[in-house]
């Protein structure tokens, strides 16, 4: 049995995450904590009438003092979403909040592995690392979104299922995606995407946030997150060696040190096992400079506590 402790779990990608993880084959304990204690219940009630569909142990509402217990506490609080189109302008606000979360956790004897969804993660897993000394091995951002999106683009360029695309997304979620172009894959085998069709794929990663945000639904990207992140947990628990995108703070991988950029990541219950280096051209290691330097700007920016 693993505990997962979901902070923000009343918001739209916790309660999509608990969902996702109670139906996983893995036998999960899940407990939600928020601020909106009404909010937890409801969805506690709800969530227990899944239990029977899934093979999780169960779910339950919690304060701090429980999340400090957890195997592996996820942070999706943040502040609400509203109308921008650069994920960093939440930063100062959302660095307040996971501060006083991971200070909270700490009192109560929390030295566990973190998972972050609240964004920007680069900068916030950066900033977290540098100014309260977490063990970089055992922050992980989730940074998933980024290649599933370079997937459904490249599917719409080429006019063939998502599911059957092998695409990849390093560097920042956000502004500074890296993505991997001359790395595509189709039911297996390697593609080379022509200028328009590139054009597409860059269209739709590049402008999906800024399309999203623009409806000003109030809603976060809830399914692909909840679910992706559940994937996340889960290789956490099962150690299984699946390679997944993450955000961690590296240590001259890539050409980067001390910033925490999304890479190619295997993960365990000790956290992150290995940061895979795959060899990227000189434009897309420079392009990984780039957004180091940015996340790095952007996270000294807001002093330690």
């Amino acid at each position: 049995m693993m505990r997962v402790a979901i902070i923000g779990g009343a918001g739209g990608i916790g309660a999509s995450l608990a969902f996702n993880l109670l139906q996983s084959a893995h036998a999960f304990e899940v407990v939600l904590v928020d601020s909106r204690p009404n909010m937890v219940v409801s969805h506690v009630m709800d969530l227990q009438d899944t239990l029977p569909l899934g093979h999780a142990i169960g779910v339950r509402g919690g304060d701090i003092p429980d999340a400090a217990g957890a195997d592996v506490v996820v942070v999706c609080a943040a502040v609400p979403q509203r109308l921008n189109t650069d994920r960093s302008v939440f930063f100062a606000e959302n660095v307040s909040l996971v501060s006083e979360i991971v200070t909270g956790l700490r009192e109560h004897g929390w030295d566990g592995l973190l998972v972050m969804m609240t964004n920007p993660v680069d900068a916030l897993n950066t900033w977290l690392v540098r100014n309260l000394g977490l063990d970089p091995r055992r922050v992980i951002g989730y940074s998933s979104n980024d290649s599933l999106r370079i997937r459904t683009g490249v599917g719409f360029a080429l006019g063939v299922p998502s599911r059957a695309v092998d695409a990849w997304v390093l560097g920042e979620h956000g502004a500074g995606q890296v993505p991997l172009l001359d790395r595509v894959r189709v039911d297996g085998k390697p593609v080379a995407l022509s200028a328009a069709e590139r054009e597409i794929v860059l269209d739709y990663i590049d402008n999906w946030y800024v399309r999203h945000v623009a409806l000003e639904s109030g809603r976060a990207s809830t399914w692909s997150s909840g679910l992706g992140g559940a994937r996340l947990v889960e290789a956490i628990g099962s150690g299984s060696g699946e390679v997944l995108t993450g955000s961690v703070v590296l240590d001259g991988q890539y050409g980067v040190d001390g910033v925490s950029l999304g890479v190619p990541i295997t993960v365990g219950p000790g956290g992150v096992r290995e940061v895979l280096e795959w060899p990227l051209s000189e434009a897309e290691l420079g392009a990984m400079a780039a957004c180091a330097e940015r996340v790095g700007a952007l996270a000294s920016g807001c002093p330690a506590p």
